[in-house]
């Protein structure tokens, strides 16, 4: 028997290259459904893209909550026996990479949680900016935490709300305190709830099928798990399913919808549908943007796989370049920034790419990748190229700069880490090794994901953060996000 155990709470009825990705959430309600948490395995797998460091799984039988949870692949930490014996007619699932608290399997999710009337599991995808301050004041109030994610604070707080309101009640004074982005699933009693954060940074999306409904960070989940995409869940808005019905509720009036960019350029897969638009649609818009903004004089087109192909294809259209193969994969390693150290990260570059020699040897080529983040990872593939006999090779990035960091549930390395924060493109470009370096400009990918700037986070390319990050300022205690203020 693998290490770690299924462990109870009992309900009511018992009275770095890239930037590291957001995690990613499911919930099922299927009542009668017989094997619940092997529908949640499947959508799990669907949006293993968005955490690979720990995987887990809460199912919900009459307010008896079971979990597994624990470091890995969705593959390496479930078997049958293990998902065999998570029976319930409620299930939330959770893919993590850490954001908020270190990798540890005491930090994975689902969070299960107890109160006097029963268990609370809780799944998260974002991060909050005002965390450290809410967790500081729940200490010196008595309160124990046993992880280091900022998720535990929201888990803490509905417990402390619930003893006295409803359910709704003690998650609306929760998040009336909690400043950041969040999309929740959450399982208690009888009900699946989903909430997302007033300016829907982070997606989530409900589906249907022929046993109940289905909650996920991207749509993607729906066809692996037989369900029909409904809609988006709206900024500020809050889904409870319970007794086969579902309701909506608008928990607040101050919404400002900001839809992370990220999640079009790299996050998301393509196949997913974010907020009415198409990831795949917006992507190959960015490719063909980036062909006018950036044209150059080139034998091929070629991507950085996978997440710069469709980008790719999208400037080949354009451009009238053709596209082919000058990179392939190793679908089995993972990417580079999970390496611990920088030279590990290097040596996995070329565990990951290898080059078509026959293909680039002797052409100007123009490589087409979704973002740039240090840089490093780009010089070590544009010097591969060039080794492989390539006479000119241009990287064109499908995303601007990347200048800020995030703070809302991407894990991205400091501001002195991004090579564009402190050097010009062409500073950048001489870095790499490239014959020339374009980025798609922020009008140009607003353009391509087609919402608007006032409709969309870009605080990773302009430094222009759609709410205030009050962890910045730790000596500021006299705000209204602060618990006993409002």
């Amino acid at each position: 028997m693998r290490e770690g155990k299924i462990e109870y709470g009992w309900g009511r009825a018992a009275e770095d290259e890239k930037f590291h990705d957001a995690c990613g959430v499911v919930g099922v309600y299927a009542p009668g459904k017989q094997d619940i948490a092997r529908g949640v395995y499947f959508g799990l797998h669907a949006l293993q893209h968005r955490g690979q460091e720990s995987a887990g799984i809460a199912s919900n039988k009459d307010g008896k909550i079971q979990y597994y949870k624990d470091m890995g692949l969705v593959q390496e930490v479930f078997n049958d026996e293990i998902i065999g014996r998570l029976q319930g007619d409620i299930a939330i699932g959770h893919v993590r990479y850490s954001t908020a608290g270190e990798s540890h399997a005491v930090n994975a999710m689902p969070l299960v949680v107890y109160y006097r009337g029963g268990a609370i599991a809780l799944a998260h995808n974002g991060n909050l900016v005002n965390a450290h301050i809410l967790r500081r004041q729940m200490q010196e109030n008595g309160v124990i935490f046993q992880t280091g994610i900022d998720s535990e604070v929201i888990a803490a707080l509905i417990a402390k709300h619930v003893n006295q309101h409803t359910i709704e009640e003690a998650i609306t004074k929760t998040l009336d305190v909690i400043r950041g982005a969040y999309a929740l699933v959450i399982t208690v009693g009888g009900k699946l709830i989903g909430v997302r954060d007033p300016g829907g940074i982070r997606p989530l999306c409900i589906g249907r099928n022929d046993e109940g409904f289905v909650l996920a960070s991207e749509s993607c989940v729906f066809p692996v798990m037989g369900a029909e995409f409904l809609r988006d869940v709206e900024p500020g808005e809050m889904i409870v399913i319970e007794d086969g019905e579902l309701k909506s509720l608008d928990y607040t009036q101050k919404k400002r919808r900001a839809s992370c960019a990220f999640e079009y350029v790299y996050f998301s897969r393509p196949d997913s549908k974010l907020d009415g638009v198409g990831v795949y649609t917006a992507r190959s818009e960015c490719g063909r943007i980036l062909a006018r903004e950036c044209p150059a004089a080139a034998d091929m087109v070629i991507s950085v796989p996978d997440s710069g192909t469709v980008a790719a294809i999208g400037y080949a259209e354009e451009s009238g370049i053709p596209y082919g193969e000058g990179l392939i994969k190793n679908r089995y390693v993972g990417r580079t920034f999970i390496q611990p150290d920088q030279r590990m990260r290097e040596l996995s570059v070329k565990l990951k790419l290898n080059v078509l020699k026959g293909n680039v040897e002797g052409k100007r080529i123009i490589m087409v990748d979704d973002s740039v983040v240090r840089g490093t990872t780009s010089g070590k593939i544009v010097q591969m190229l060039k080794d492989a006999g390539a006479r000119e090779v241009h990287l064109r990035v499908a995303s601007p700069p990347v200048t800020d960091p995030c703070f809302f549930g991407i894990d991205t390395p400091d501001k002195s880490k991004l090579v564009a924060a402190a050097h010009s493109v062409d500073e950048i470009r001489e870095m790499i090794g490239a014959d020339s370096l374009g980025y798609l400009s922020v009008e140009g990918m607003l353009k391509a994901i087609g919402m608007g700037n006032d409709k969309t986070c870009t605080a990773c390319f302009t430094g222009d953060y759609p709410m205030e990050l009050p962890e910045l300022d730790m000596e500021r205690e006299d705000e209204p996000w602060m618990i006993g203020k409002n």
